[in-house]
């Protein structure tokens, strides 16, 4: 059982829902990840997704897009990505790790240093997860054979526009969780209808028989809360880099506790 599945199972007996937040590797400082990812899991994540650095990301908004390019300015990629796996795994050996990004990155890693080396060094890091967004889940069967051989679960997207086809065909290769997109748009959107999303999971469920995680919209603890109640997991990222954005170093990891505290609270509330 990887450390995803032990987690989810874990909450699954407390009656639990997971907490997942978004960072971005080397925002809003080139040192600050391990740092950063330490302080969300003590203030009660449960899971940590780790952006990893791309000059085009189609899927995400403004404020995840100017925090990859400034880490990208800061020299991070995907290499430096796995070392901060690394450095927090160093103390940290139970909170799961999943790296969230897109296809180019990988396939370059893999370019420079042989097939299949990018599943290799991700699991010898410490990472338990990947999520592709670019990656659909009829163009990666060879990507998710490499992912499998290192014992990584390959999570997908679902989007209110998925179809049965669509959630059948990823409910067979999927593992770990599923991260359902809650709204059409990017990251960071404003508005969140909750009874959309109330709808659309027995749907999903229907086809997926993981965890599924909820993200995209999601900016405080009412809305956490909300989701919480249906969801198995809430996943917060662009709220999470605009707090911690502009922030003096010392103060990063405070604010992003002090944030995931509260909607902890509230998760542990619905």
């Amino acid at each position: 059982m990887s450390r995803i599945q032990s987690t989810f199972e874990q909450l699954r007996q407390q009656k639990r829902k997971a907490l997942i937040p978004y960072v971005m590797a080397g925002f809003p400082y080139a040192d600050i990840s391990p740092a950063l990812m330490h302080g969300m899991a003590a203030a009660g994540a449960d899971i940590i997704e780790l952006g990893v650095p791309f000059s085009d990301p189609g899927a995400d908004g403004p404020v995840i897009q100017k925090a990859g390019e400034r880490a990208l300015a800061h020299g991070i990629g995907l290499a430096q990505t796995l070392e901060m796996v690394r450095a927090f795994r160093i103390k940290n050996s139970a909170t799961p790790v999943v790296l969230m990004g897109y296809a180019n990155p990988v396939e370059r890693y893999d370019q420079l240093r042989g097939s299949g080396s990018f599943a290799r060094d991700a699991a010898a890091a410490g990472a338990d997860g990947v999520l592709i967004v670019d990656y659909p889940p009829e163009e990666c069967a060879q990507f998710a054979q490499d992912l499998r051989a290192h014992a990584l679960d390959l999570i997908f997207l679902l989007a209110p526009t998925s179809t049965e086809a669509r959630m059948a065909q990823v409910a067979r290769i999927a593992s770990g969780y599923v991260y359902y997109v809650s709204l059409k748009g990017v990251t960071g959107a404003a508005s969140l209808n909750t009874a959309e999303v109330e709808a659309a999971l027995p749907r999903i469920r229907q086809h997926v028989h993981i965890p599924v995680g909820v993200g995209f919209g999601i900016r405080d603890a009412a809305t956490a809360r909300a989701i919480a109640r249906v969801a198995d997991a809430v996943v917060i990222g662009s709220r999470l880099l605009q707090l911690i954005d502009d922030l003096p170093h010392e103060k990063v990891v405070p604010a992003a506790a002090s944030f995931l505290r509260d909607i902890r609270a509230a998760l542990d509330d619905a």
